[in-house]
């Protein structure tokens, strides 16, 4: 393990879910390793029972079966732990919006508050630093670094493996401060960003298009871009994501393919 100088607690965590958007799907594996003074002293990991049955796509990339998660807890009964788990170090996780976006409804769900500390991405921290990887992706970064491979897409291994990935950054990048960190990273990254309660509460169109998704109903909806231009349109809103790039919700319309539609473009939404 990969030694720093800077005094802070850091904590790996990852997600596994039942699919790729928050609302739509949910987390169905969590895990976090705690590190401080040069060591892993900690972790934490649950398997979480999904609402509904997983499709044989998503256990593909996890491996992660329905028959696994049979008897785990409920969502309702891992989060607060964890939220117990992280309360006292810097977070970090690859491609951090993924996780926040789906640990963040998670919270809301529960009526968990949100942690105030920024998160480290070690992914955008690695495309400043380890400029001569193939690729940025977890698993091409730990063969580059010549890292302990564990089990890809398991959440404990991949907790840890961010962690690691983070640790070489600091090292390689000569990272003594947390300001220098999220400098490097181009921003900090906070969970309040990714809060789908605070967009209900923006104007009507925003929460009837989520209770939607949460309801898996149609909805009429205008939109400011694309083919139809303000023209009204029959929608099923399907999962939400808030990112740095530009939030953004994925529907079906009158195409069997979902298409994604950002958030800033949306018009008028009404109830069919």
């Amino acid at each position: 393990m990969t030694s720093t100088s800077l005094n802070s607690t850091f904590i790996g965590f990852d997600t596994e879910t039942t699919g790729k958007y928050p609302i739509e799907s949910e987390i169905c594996e969590i895990a976090a390793v705690k590190y401080n003074n040069g060591k892993i002293v900690d972790s934490f990991q649950s398997l979480i029972k999904p609402k509904r049955p997983m499709g044989e796509e998503v256990i593909k990339i996890h491996g992660i079966t329905n028959e696994m998660v049979q008897n785990a807890p409920s969502l309702k009964e891992v989060l607060p732990p964890f939220r117990q788990f992280i309360d006292d170090g810097i977070l970090i996780a690859h491609h951090a919006p993924f996780d926040l976006g789906f640990i963040t409804a998670g919270f809301e769900e529960c009526l968990i508050p949100l942690p105030s500390k920024p998160v480290i991405c070690s992914s955008r921290l690695s495309r400043n630093v380890i400029m001569d990887s193939e690729n940025h992706k977890l698993q091409t970064l730990i063969k580059h670094l010549g890292l302990p491979q564990g089990t890809a897409h398991r959440a404990l291994d991949d907790a840890t493996a961010c962690l690691q990935v983070a640790l070489h950054c600091f090292e390689k990048a000569q990272l003594t401060s947390l300001d220098d960190i999220f400098k490097k990273q181009d921003g900090e990254l906070h969970w309040k960003d990714y809060s789908v309660d605070e967009l209900k509460f923006q104007n009507k169109s925003l929460r009837l298009l989520i209770e939607a998704m949460i309801q898996r109903t149609r909805v009429r909806m205008t939109y400011k871009s694309g083919s139809k231009p303000g023209r009204e349109r029959i929608i099923e809103p399907i999962g939400l994501v808030r990112s740095p790039d530009g939030d953004f919700f994925v529907a079906y319309d009158d195409n069997p393919v979902a298409k994604r539609f950002y958030l800033n473009k949306l018009g008028e939404v009404t109830k069919i």
